[in-house]
C-alpha cells in the first residue's frame, strides 16, 4: 500500500512529466527552457528520469507566469497545483533535502 506522500509524489512526478510535454510542444516554449536549462534536446529523455531535473521544469513553469498560466488553462488544473508538485518533488530525501 503507498503511503499519502508517495502518492503525491507520483502525482507531482506526473504533473512534471505533463509539463514538460507542454514545454515541447512549442518550439518557442521549448526554446526558453533549453536556455535556461542548459540541457540538449538529445538528452531530455533520459534527464526526465530524474527527480531534481523534474523540480527544475517544475521551477521553469513558476519562474513564468504566462507559461504557468497556458499550462495550467491546458492543463484543467489551478497554477498552484504546479507550485505543490514542486514542493512534492522538492521534498524527496533522494534529492538530498529534509
Amino acid at each position: 500500500m503507498k503511503s499519502a506522500s508517495q502518492g503525491a509524489k507520483e502525482a507531482a512526478e506526473m504533473l512534471a512529466v505533463q509539463a514538460l510535454a507542454f514545454v515541447g510542444e512549442e518550439p518557442e516554449r521549448l526554446t526558453g527552457f533549453l536556455a535556461a536549462s542548459g540541457i540538449e534536446v538529445g538528452q531530455i529523455r533520459n534527464a526526465a528520469r530524474e527527480p531534481r531535473f523534474l523540480v527544475g521544469v517544475l521551477e521553469h513553469m513558476l519562474a513564468d507566469e504566462s507559461l504557468l498560466l497556458a499550462f495550467a488553462v491546458s492543463a484543467g488544473i489551478d497554477p498552484a497545483a504546479v507550485g505543490r508538485a514542486r514542493d512534492a518533488l522538492a521534498s524527496d530525501r533522494r534529492l538530498g533535502s529534509p
